[in-house]
């Protein structure tokens, strides 16, 4: 389990944060939209996924771009 807290802005609302670890684990970004949901034991978060091959084509880049040089040793 993670926790967080609310954090007010100066127009009254607020904003959670989340930890890296969790963005990470989730394969979430900033600017990701996430929908709220609520439910009788509190509040769901999910995220919206309307680019997933997009999103996916990205991440195995990012993957490629941080181990290139362990990539073409593989290749050999």
């Amino acid at each position: 389990m993670i926790k967080t807290t609310i954090y007010g802005l100066e127009d009254g609302s607020g904003a959670v944060f989340l930890p890296r670890e969790m963005l990470d684990s989730l394969n979430l970004q900033v600017g990701d939209q996430l929908q709220v949901i609520e439910t009788d034991d509190g509040f769901v978060l999910r995220p919206v996924r309307d680019d997933n091959h997009e999103r996916q084509i990205n991440a195995a880049r990012d993957v490629m771009d941080k181990y290139e040089a362990a990539l073409r040793k593989l290749a050999k």
